[in-house]
Order: C-alpha cells, then sequence, then structure tokens
C-alpha cells in the first residue's frame, strides 16, 4: 500500500508525520512524500531572511532530520504531472505509483496579468526568493554608497512592495526596520530611502479589524514608509511604477519592485483541478472528508483546498493554520480508508485569528475563538507569534528547532530587533568565563577532597549531617542558640554539626506553602552583625524528609553508598570544570547538587554563586581553552547519528 505526499510545506510535513506516527507498526504501508527542496521552508518568515533580521538558514528544516526514524520516503524530486487513473505520479527523475495521493503542493504569487509584474518584480514565496531579495537590498546600498550624484543615489535606495496584505505589510515593516542599519553601516543619509507600500484597497490587511489597520497604518508611517492606498498598479519596469490616480497614469520612480499582491494555487494543483473538478484559482474541489470530489483516492491538503465548511461563505483561507488542522483530518481519514478502523472526520477548522509582525520589535495580533476574538498589545501580541512557531516546532523537528529558533530569535539577534530588545543577546566573549569555570572547579574538587579527610569514606556521617542542618535551623526559628558559620557548598550543615555558640540567630522567612514545602530564611547572628556568610536559606519538604529518613539514612551501607558518591560527584565536577571536558552536563549536575542541599542541609548565601555559576557555563562554556573544543564536536557528530537521538531529536547543530 503506498501512499504519495506532494509537496513538503506546512501540510505535507505534517500529514506525513501524521501517518508515519498512525502506521508505525503497518510494514505493508509506505510513505513517500516528494518535493524538489531537500527542505521544509518556514514561508511566515520569509521577511525576517529578506531583511537581514535573521539568517538564512534559520528558515531552513531539512526533510531527511524531520523523518529520521520514520518510515517515511523522502524523495527529492519535481512533480510534473499525475495520471490519475493510473495512479501514478510522474516526477521530473522517475515515476511514482500510488494508491492513496496527498496533493499538498501549496501556492505561487498571483500576477493578475499586470504588464511587467512577472519579469521585472521580486517576489517573496520561497527560501529562494527570500535569499535573493536579501543580496538584492545590500546590493542597492553598497552602490549607493559609492554613488556621488543624488538623484541617481536616491533611485538605487527607491523600493516599492506592491500588496498590503499580510506578507506586504509583514516584508515593508521589516525592511523600515533594516534601512536606518543600512544608512549607518555604509553612511548614508536615510534622506535618500524612498520605501513606499501600494495596495489598490483603501487600507492594509483588511481582514482585520479597521482599528487594528489604522493601527498599522500609523506604525508604518512612523517608520517613514509611504502608504499609497486606493491605488491600482497598471505596470512595472526595470526601475519604474506605472499607477492609475483619477484615471490618468503615473509612473513612479522604483528600482526594487517586490510583488506579494496574492497568491494562487501551484502549477500543478491548477492542473489536477482540471482534471478532477476545479473549485477555482488553481484549488482542487473536495468533498468534507478533504477527498477530491471526483477521486476518493485523492486527498488535499493546505493551500490546495477548494472546501466551504457548512456554514460560512469563504473556503478555508490559505493560512498555517489551515495546514495543520487539515493535515489531522486527512491522516484519519486515510488511516481510516486503508484499514477500516475509526470514522471518518469531517474537515470543521476553528481558526484561532491572526498576528502580524510589524518589524522585530512590534507587532499586531487579534486573537481567540471564532465566536470571541481579542486584540493583543504589541508585546503580547509578539510573544503569541514566537510562542505559535515553537509550538509548530516542536512538531515538526522537536528540541532541535526549538534552540535553534530561540538562538537565532534571541540569544543572537543583533540591533535590538527583537520584542525584547537585546536583552537575551550574547554580548560578553566566552573567554571570560575560563576564570569562573577554573574557580567553581577548585571549590568543588575542595569539597570532595575535605569530606575524604573528614573521614566520609570511614565511617556514616550522614545522619549526624543531616540532623545537624536541621537542628541549626529548629534552634533559630525556635528561639534557640545558633552555630558559627562557615563557607562552602553546605556550610549551613557543617556548622551546626560543629557546634552551638552563644549568638542569638534572626529569622527573616519562615513560610508554610500548605503541607508541600516550608521555606526558611534565617540569620546565625544577630541581624545588625551579620555578614553575607551567616545568612542561609533551606526549603523543607515532607516528602524529601522521608526519603531522607527511610532511604538516605536507614541504613549505614546506604549512608556509605550516598557518602560514596557524593564524594565522586564533587570530584569529578571539580576535574570537568578545571580540564573543560564535558561542562555542559557537569555545570548541569552541578545545579542538582546545589539543589539538593537547598532541601536537606540549606545553603548560606555566600555560596549561591555556585549556582549562578553553574548556569553561567550551562552552554558552551568548555569549549574556550577546554578539552570540549576538541570533544564535542566528535560527541555531536556520533551521538546524531544514532537512531533514536534522530527519531527523537535529541540533539543540537
Amino acid at each position: 500500500m503506498n501512499i504519495v505526499i506532494i509537496g513538503a510545506g506546512y501540510a505535507g510535513v505534517l500529514t506525513a508525520k501524521k501517518l508515519a506516527k498512525k502506521f508505525k507498526k503497518g510494514t505493508n504501508v509506505h510513505i513517500t512524500i516528494i518535493d524538489k527542496s531537500p527542505f521544509h521552508t518556514m514561508l511566515t518568515e520569509l521577511h525576517e531572511v529578506a531583511a537581514g533580521r535573521v539568517e538564512e538558514e534559520s528558515i531552513r528544516l531539512s526533510l531527511k532530520r524531520i523523518f529520521a526514524g520514520r518510515r517515511v520516503n523522502v524523495v527529492q524530486d519535481t512533480a510534473e504531472s499525475i495520471d490519475f487513473e493510473q495512479q501514478i505520479v510522474k516526477g521530473k527523475s522517475k515515476d511514482y505509483s500510488y494508491d492513496y495521493l496527498v496533493i499538498a503542493t501549496g501556492s505561487k504569487t498571483a500576477f493578475y496579468d499586470v504588464p511587467g509584474a512577472k519579469e521585472n518584480a521580486y517576489t517573496l514565496w520561497s527560501y529562494q526568493d527570500a535569499v535573493k531579495l536579501k543580496e538584492r537590498i545590500n546590493q542597492c546600498f553598497r552602490e549607493a554608497a559609492v554613488e556621488t550624484d543624488p538623484k541617481r543615489k536616491k533611485e538605487l535606495l527607491s523600493f516599492c512592495i506592491v500588496g498590503a496584505g499580510f506578507t506586504g505589510t509583514e516584508l515593508v515593516a521589516e525592511m523600515g526596520e533594516y534601512f536606518p542599519i543600512l544608512c549607518e553601516k555604509y553612511e548614508i543619509n536615510p534622506m535618500y530611502v524612498d520605501l513606499f507600500i501600494i495596495d489598490a484597497l483603501s487600507r492594509v490587511i483588511p481582514s482585520l479589524p479597521e482599528k487594528l489597520s489604522a493601527k498599522i497604518e500609523k506604525r508604518l508611517r512612523k517608520m517613514n514608509i509611504t502608504l499609497m492606498l486606493n491605488q491600482k498598479v497598471s505596470a512595472i519596469g526595470e526601475d519604474y511604477i506605472e499607477i492609475i490616480q483619477s484615471d490618468k497614469k503615473i509612473r513612479k520612480t522604483a528600482n526594487t519592485t517586490v510583488w506579494v499582491a496574492g497568491i494562487e494555487g501551484s502549477d500543478l494543483s491548477a492542473t489536477a483541478a482540471d482534471s478532477l473538478e476545479s473549485f477555482g484559482r488553481g484549488r482542487i474541489q473536495t468533498d468534507a472528508y478533504l477527498r477530491s470530489v471526483a477521486d476518493e483516492k485523492v486527498f488535499v491538503v493546505g493551500d490546495n483546498i477548494g472546501y466551504i465548511v457548512p456554514g460560512e461563505s469563504a473556503p478555508v483561507p490559505q493560512m498555517v493554520e489551515n495546514c495543520e488542522a487539515s493535515a489531522k483530518t486527512a491522516s484519519n481519514n486515510i488511516y481510516t480508508a486503508i484499514t477500516g478502523k475509526g470514522k471518518m472526520k469531517e474537515y470543521n477548522p476553528k481558526f484561532h485569528g491572526v498576528m502580524v509582525s510589524l518589524g522585530g520589535r512590534y507587532g499586531v495580533a487579534r486573537v481567540g475563538t471564532p465566536k470571541f476574538m481579542v486584540n493583543l498589545p504589541s508585546f503580547f501580541a509578539m510573544f503569541c507569534k514566537h510562542l505559535i512557531n515553537i509550538v509548530y516546532f516542536v512538531q515538526v523537528l522537536g528540541w532541535n528547532k526549538v534552540f535553534s529558533y530561540l538562538k537565532h530569535e534571541f540569544f543572537t539577534i543583533r540591533n535590538k530587533r527583537s520584542f525584547v530588545g537585546g536583552h537575551l543577546s550574547n554580548r560578553t566573549p566566552s573567554f571570560l568565563l575560563i576564570p569562573l569555570r577554573l574557580w567553581l572547579g577548585a571549590v568543588w574538587l575542595y569539597e570532595g577532597i575535605m569530606k575524604i579527610v573528614q573521614g566520609w569514606f570511614a565511617s556514616p556521617q550522614l545522619e549526624g549531617f543531616f540532623n545537624g542542618a536541621n537542628a541549626w535551623f529548629d534552634s533559630i526559628i525556635n528561639g534557640g542558640a545558633s552555630s558559627g558559620a562557615t563557607s562552602g557548598a553546605t556550610a549551613a550543615a557543617q556548622s551546626a554539626a560543629t557546634g552551638v555558640s552563644e549568638a542569638a540567630g534572626t529569622v527573616l522567612l519562615n513560610f508554610n506553602f500548605l503541607v508541600i514545602f516550608r521555606v526558611m530564611f534565617v540569620s546565625g547572628a544577630e541581624l545588625a552583625k551579620s555578614k553575607i556568610d551567616n545568612f542561609a536559606l533551606k526549603f523543607d519538604m515532607p516528602l524529601m524528609n522521608w526519603f531522607i529518613n527511610n532511604v538516605v539514612t536507614a541504613s549505614e551501607p546506604m549512608q556509605m553508598f550516598m557518602q560514596g558518591f557524593i564524594i565522586i560527584a564533587e570530584i569529578l565536577i571539580g576535574l570537568s570544570m578545571i580540564s573543560g571536558l564535558l561542562v555542559t552536563p557537569s555545570a548541569a549536575f552541578s545545579l542538582v547538587l546545589q539543589v539538593m542541599f537547598l532541601f536537606t542541609t540549606g545553603l548560606y548565601l555566600s555560596s549561591f554563586w555556585m549556582i549562578f555559576a553553574a548556569v553561567a557555563l550551562l552552554f558552551g562554556g568548555g569549549q574556550i581553552l577546554g578539552l570540549d573544543y576538541y570533544f564535542i564536536p566528535a560527541l555531536k557528530k556520533t551521538w546524531k547519528k544514532l537512531p533514536f537521538v534522530r527519531r527523537l531529536y535529541i540533539y543540537n547543530d
């Protein structure tokens, strides 16, 4: 049984993944996904690449990695036609027979027969489009930087966006944010830049409420973008655009024109629609189960669906949420058709709104349920946009892509082009962490060695260790005497075990949260005489206390085992930090030990630096003058080849 999916866009990829999950034990079912590119492209993020906010690889997801460890055959080929009678997809390289076919070929730019549009305008509907436009923008600024003729300089920096829908609005805003950066880079007076957007309609993104459209227009004007609405484009030349104003044709200089005025079904979808039953504009007429009304072996998903949900007046929109919802319905119905299990489900999507980014720092959103929509303030609109992207990445490529996305959008973002500004972007050179790493390693090594000196390998000491810490906190909280303070990772326990002094302690916080845990924050001295190493914090949990009393200290052999474990762990962490080998897992385990001490013996504030140091060293701390410089690349190369690692996406490139 062969299932062939044409197109690796949003709908195609998700359909293939869902089918692979449903048929993971069905050895007689073979799933093939065909696309001309070896990668899946995040079409909704193209404007970020075109205007230089993120790098090109951030919007590109390898199909082989997406389907690694899954029973999906990834084929790089161009599907040229479909023989529905013989059930064969004819590719440029070979033919592919199918029992069930999924058409997910997406859309293409629609030029509406405007003279010169296809020949002279740039588009933004593919990865290649984004890269090409980015290069064009930078080329214009480079040439303008050395141009001495003011008129020619201004011509070079004239940019026109045709189409004020979602794509056009996001692109022009991204360019409006990017151009001042380029002006500074190339030492160009911003007065030479002419950036404008044209649309025949009266407002930007007319599918949004007028209030939000007005908000967007206000933001665009603030970015020095000229809005030319209610104006129809009649022709496009190499360096101009012709528009109709009051029945008169006016020619305006536009050295770079980007056409984003609409989309229609792909060529293959349109051809297939002619053979089956067309819905118009390249869409294929489907029934409620997303099958072609002319062929029940053909399912249609994403932008290619021609279907009006009962009760609605317009066909399902060509948007990402439609791709996700249709993939779920189609995969369920294909599984039911093949196995006879379950029931066919009708396609009845519930759309939850839209988000529009106006550069990296500002956005608008209208989200909610079909019957109740709310407008979000800019910060929450951008937060929502990134969250939705992350949810999608979890479905497609798991942790690997989520981390990559966070890196490109926040951790390495430049020029503060993020809705949180540049606050999360890395700026401190990694080599400055070397002294911190060495010192943290030395302290852990010292802690482990001192426990050996104190006889932790010779006799059980954990019971006294834990009980001494409890007695120390209780003596202060209950108004008794306290011990003196020492430094170290478990200073509260050490000082408690050494003896009791006459100095009165101070209770700063003693809070019980139901019966789950208790927070105790105390000083081992009078508040006026307290120093940083007098203050101690402990989280007391009944469950943890039960575990210590009934498992850890229940017998001498268990105590000796746990003592040996702690000593070896502390020494290994120390050696790891000093040598720079496996620093990331060592930093993570250092945090685990610190948290364990916090819940058992308590920690002095003077030891909290070890927690913060471990956090600082979590990522890449050993790859500067450390053995991780050599070891981690080799480990990554071997690790990500393991089948279960590739299947679960538990690796990071």
